[in-house]
């Protein structure tokens, strides 16, 4: 299972506070039956509305891997769809001032970090990455900092996230395929299932 300790790449900022799900993917991409395709759907309907000056089609940030957003990014509905757009778009990890805890927790489960940050700290990163497009941001999990260029500041994130991440295990499906001789084992042995060839 793999560790996620750090995250480099190029930032794209995108400012405003209560960002919800139905933003991020509007309910008309919900039908999909597996989530291939979802990344050029991502905000598609703001996108459509700004006419190509939305971030997510700025032609500076189309290698960004590091999202930073403001407060309660990813509420609304619950829908997997939205931090599945997002990743599939090619964001690695999330820097904001706070996060719907549904939407938190479906990236945890995807493998990408969600750390916050004070406003000053994300209004900052969001300037800078703006002025300076091309200069790389690295998220570290173990000094539990972001650094862009000579800027570095502290970032947050629970100890049970971070031990998940930085441990490798984040990703639940991956413990239990690694385990499986000793989950069937374990189950063998329980007096309560009752085991028969079919």
């Amino acid at each position: 299972m793999s560790q996620i300790k750090t995250v480099s790449g190029p930032g794209l900022p995108l400012k405003g506070d209560d960002i919800d799900t139905d933003r991020i993917i509007p309910a008309r991409f919900l039908k999909c039956v597996t989530f291939d395709g979802l990344g050029e759907q991502v905000f598609a309907d703001d996108r459509t509305q700004l006419n190509g000056q939305h971030a997510f089609d700025q032609p500076q940030y189309q290698t960004a891997e590091i999202l930073v957003v403001n407060r309660n990014f990813g509420c609304g509905s619950s829908r997997e769809h939205a931090p599945q757009a997002i990743a599939r778009w090619g964001i690695k990890a999330l820097i904001g001032e706070s996060f719907a805890e549904i939407f938190f927790g479906n990236c945890v489960a995807m493998g990408v970090p969600c750390v916050t940050v004070s406003s000053d700290v994300a209004n900052q990163l969001q300037t800078r990455i703006a002025t300076q497009p091309q200069t790389p941001l690295t998220l570290d999990l173990d000094a539990m900092t972001v650094t862009m260029g000579d800027f570095t500041a502290p970032v947050e994130l629970a100890s049970g996230p971070r031990q998940m991440f930085t441990g490798g295990t984040w990703d639940a499906t991956g413990q239990l395929v690694a385990q499986s001789a000793d989950i069937q084992q374990t189950a063998a042995n329980l007096p309560y299932v009752a085991w028969q060839s079919v």
